[in-house]
């Protein structure tokens, strides 16, 4: 597969725009497919805008004023024939989802890659109805999608796996550190393991033993010091393995098992909480701090994406 092919994505919210941003960063032309054509300039903008950022931060190989030139946005699907690869960014609905693979479908070859950024739903549920359910991944990407390495790479029970490895390959040459699940499963890999977190999370603070603002702490400091330079299994060949074994016998007994989602959590989207977007969540906000706390995300993001890459490069 050419590196520099012209790529289709379909969805240009926050999360497509990124998308978009990264693949037009990589040298690609773009493609972009929306539900309404009005919605093409304000997502030019935000493009425009994280492709500036990129530059700033020295990322960008080239202008932004000429690279945002290489996006085509359209509300006319037909405009997909001949791409090789499409990557899906709508809304979290397996109909909705469904309905656009329908319409690639029919302006796209049998070989050509349909990649869906879902979180959440299994990819062979996906490839339910299609006529061509082997092409068709999960492409799992992380916010912001135009910083950060994360990406994975799913298969569902139809997926041919050598459609995978080429997009394993592609996100490579998009500065991306692909994780392949050859098999499909609810979640994937991260947020299998972030939610079992956020379960105990909450057990601790619903339970009295701590507030949110100590689980953050407690985080922050150990697992969040290390888990950039390395993963579980790497850190615990770091640290010993057999002191995980004692404290695994222990532990794992009392560790939360619940299959409900806490109350606290139910009360507060209940209470229209969305967090820095609308300042109101866990923590008290200003609509100013709630924007500073938006801004130092992305300066963060930046910064984890350096010292990552640093200690990635040395190892490999």
């Amino acid at each position: 597969m050419s590196e520099k092919i012209r790529i289709g994505t379909v969805g240009l919210g926050l999360m497509g725009s990124s998308i978009a941003t990264c693949i037009l960063a990589a040298g690609h032309e773009v493609t972009s497919l929306v539900l309404s054509i009005s919605e093409a300039k304000t997502a030019q903008k935000r493009i425009f805008n994280f492709l500036s950022e990129l530059s700033a931060e020295g990322l960008l190989a080239g202008d932004p004023e000429e690279i945002i030139e290489k996006i085509t946005i359209t509300d006319d699907v037909s405009i997909f024939a001949g791409h090789e690869v499409v990557i899906e960014s709508i809304t979290e609905s397996v109909d909705a989802k469904k309905d656009i693979y329908r319409q690639l479908e029919t302006v796209l070859s049998p070989t050509a890659i349909i990649g869906s950024n879902t979180s959440a739903i299994p990819v062979t549920i996906l490839q339910e109805g299609l006529a061509h359910p082997e092409r068709l991944l999960g492409i799992h990407w992380a916010e912001p999608a135009h910083i950060t390495r994360f990406m994975e790479v799913i298969c569902g029970k139809d997926s041919d796996l050598k459609y995978a490895q080429q997009v394993v390959q592609l996100a490579e040459s998009w500065g991306k550190e692909p994780s392949l699940l050859r098999k499909d499963i609810r979640g994937f890999i991260t947020n299998r393991i972030m939610y079992a977190m956020l379960r105990e999370a909450f057990n601790l603070v619903e339970n009295g033993f701590a507030t949110p603002e100590d689980v953050d702490r407690s985080l922050r400091n150990d697992l969040g010091y290390w888990i950039t330079f390395a993963g579980p299994f790497r850190f615990m060949d770091l640290t010993g393995i057999p002191a995980y074994l004692t404290v695994m016998k222990d532990l794992f007994p009392e560790l939360d098992n619940t299959s409900k989602a806490p109350q606290t959590m139910e009360n507060l989207v209940s209470a229209g909480a969305k967090g820095v977007s609308n300042a109101q969540g866990f923590y008290p906000y200003t609509k100013e701090s709630a924007a500073r706390w938006e801004e130092k995300f992305i300066e963060f993001s930046f910064d984890i994406r350096k010292l990552a890459a640093k200690y990635n490069e040395e190892f490999k």
